[in-house]
């Protein structure tokens, strides 16, 4: 893929700090993109990455910020930051997360059963991640209609993450956020505008902030696989790829892009539906 892929872009990555997100603004970056990462609390965490980004790419090419993707006003902050450092804004990566470690640490010693949760956890994780990407997107997406050109892209799940048990609420995140994606790529597509909305997925537990170390022989993904295929999302090589989810664990990079694309969809179709009346009254 050439390092121009991204050339003239400007991408939002939010917890863009470590791990998932880190890799996707590296990739961004390496791409032509300029950056806006953000991180909840841990600015030194986002001051490394930054530098990072900056020996990777020049200087320049990141800009970061302390933001709470639940808290409204930071969200339009990372906006408004983003535009007045770069001049421009196409692509929104809906990374921040609250993992299921956060109803372990607030439950010690006790079997994660969703009667046993802490209420306060639970309602973190909820709000972080079902309301912190509506907040994101609500801020940026009239931004990119104005321009006629947009990528929004949600970080997700599969359906083993969705459906296995004592792995509530963070599954049951991930199930809104995969609901947020197509409901959302509908929306845009019936604007006309070359805006789409496609989930991107590990394929598996990764080795991030938001997971405790492999365990035995367990493995943990490398966040790094999900870099190519969110610059591909980003791109323009992907126009027409609306609420589609794909795989990272599935992309191969041996591949011309469009084809690791094909091998690596994983989540369904989105056929906009052309009676848009019918569409509200379903």
């Amino acid at each position: 893929m050439s390092n121009e892929t991204l050339n003239g872009m400007v991408a939002i990555v939010t917890g863009g700090g470590r791990g998932i997100g880190r890799e996707i603004a590296l990739a961004f970056a390496k791409a032509g993109a300029k950056v806006t990462i953000t991180a909840a609390r841990e600015m030194k965490e986002i001051e490394q990455t930054a530098r990072e980004i900056e020996n990777a790419a020049g200087a320049g090419s990141v800009h970061f910020t302390l933001a709470d993707v639940t808290n409204e006003d930071d969200c339009l902050k990372v906006r408004d930051e983003t535009l007045s450092s770069f001049g421009g804004l196409h692509i929104l990566v809906n990374n921040a997360a609250r993992g299921h470690k956060y109803i372990h640490d607030a439950n010690p010693d006790q079997p994660m059963d969703f009667w046993n949760a802490d209420t306060a956890a639970w309602k973190l994780i909820v709000d972080t991640n079902i309301n912190g990407p509506f907040l994101m997107a609500k801020a940026v997406t009239p931004h990119m209609l104005a321009q006629g050109f947009g990528r929004i892209i949600n970080i997700g799940a599969t359906e083993n993450t969705m459906q296995k048990a004592r792995n509530a609420p963070y599954g049951v995140s991930k199930c809104a956020m995969e609901s947020e994606t197509l409901i959302w790529a509908q929306d845009l597509a019936g604007t006309g505008k070359n805006i789409t909305c496609n989930s991107l997925a590990p394929g598996g537990a990764t080795l991030t902030g938001m997971v405790y170390e492999p365990v035995g022989t367990r493995k943990l993904n490398d966040p790094a696989i999900m870099g190519p295929p969110a610059v591909w999302l980003a791109s323009r090589q992907s126009d027409g790829v609306n609420g589609r989810r794909i795989i990272a664990r599935d992309w191969d990079t041996s591949l011309p892009p469009d084809q690791a694309a094909k091998r690596a969809f994983g989540g369904p179709a989105i056929t906009p539906p052309t009676d848009t009346a019918t569409a509200t009254r379903r």
